[in-house]
């Protein structure tokens, strides 16, 4: 079986902090655990970007598990536990996790999105 080398990337940010433009910055904390129901991908993330004062406005994580809207929810629905913020007061919304390469990449190109839409 080869190695996921995007994973070695992910797990390789944890404790980083990288700047951006106006203030922003973004924090990874990632770190492996045992595969569970809640985390089959045996990987807890937090992935978030925040403003100058330190506020979260968008945000990328598996620490809870995020109930689907009531119009979608149905019996003996499994809760996601992969999810994002997409602003400050956002409860989360489920996130379909495929690999630590498309997480990155959705990640990246969420936090371009919000950061161009702030120029504005």
């Amino acid at each position: 079986m080869q190695r996921d080398h995007t994973l070695d990337t992910l797990l390789d940010l944890n404790d980083t902090i990288i700047h951006q433009e106006g203030g922003y910055w973004m924090k990874f904390e990632v770190w492996q655990v045992e595969p569970s129901e809640q985390v089959p991908h045996g990987i807890r993330y937090s992935l978030t970007l925040h403003d100058k004062y330190g506020k979260r406005i968008l945000g990328y994580d598996n620490s809870h598990a995020v109930k689907p809207p009531k119009k979608l929810m149905y019996a003996g629905q499994r809760l996601a536990y992969d999810h994002k913020h997409r602003h400050a007061s956002d409860k989360g919304v489920p996130y379909e996790f495929k690999d630590a390469g498309q997480l990155l990449k959705d990640f990246f190109q969420e936090v371009d999105s919000v950061l161009e839409a702030l120029k504005k």
